[in-house]
């Protein structure tokens, strides 16, 4: 993926995780450009964060048919400037619970649709420390794009 493309940037988070969590970690990794949004530059206009609806990802391709259209429609961006990241609550193994076992799928859904899908949003340093002492599985590559 051109990152330098990219004119939107949509945050599915779990829906379980999004209980406890305001997506701060995420929205301060894209703001600040770090982590899985290292590339972006100021011509992304659009952050959307949004939840993933529960298990098995039920709002995911209702929300994703509907930012197409809209963002084609009201914004002018085209299906291929937007790329869709799922938080790294859906990807990795963390503290609260393993990866989504719903994850392969709604990348499958996101790909079908046609738009352009990163595994991963922030590193948390804790989560990264136990990763390296073998406690969680290791993480997503920062280049896993779609």
């Amino acid at each position: 993926m051109d990152k330098s493309k990219i004119k939107c940037v949509a945050v599915i988070q779990c829906a379980v995780a999004h209980e406890r969590c305001p997506g701060v970690k995420c929205a301060g990794a894209f703001a600040h450009r770090k982590h899985y949004f290292a590339g972006y530059g100021p011509q992304v206009e659009y952050y959307l964060p949004f939840g993933c609806g529960g298990c098995p990802g039920r709002r995911v391709g209702r929300l994703a048919s509907l930012l197409k259209r809209v963002m084609k429609k009201d914004q002018q961006v085209e299906p291929d400037e937007i790329a869709v990241h799922l938080a790294s609550c859906i990807v990795t193994d963390n503290g609260h619970y393993p990866p989504c076992p719903h994850r392969g799928e709604i990348k499958t859904i996101l790909s079908r649709k046609g738009l352009q899908v990163v595994e991963g949003s922030v590193i948390a340093e804790s989560n990264e420390a136990r990763r390296q002492a073998g406690v969680y599985a290791p993480r997503p590559p920062i280049d896993n794009v779609t």
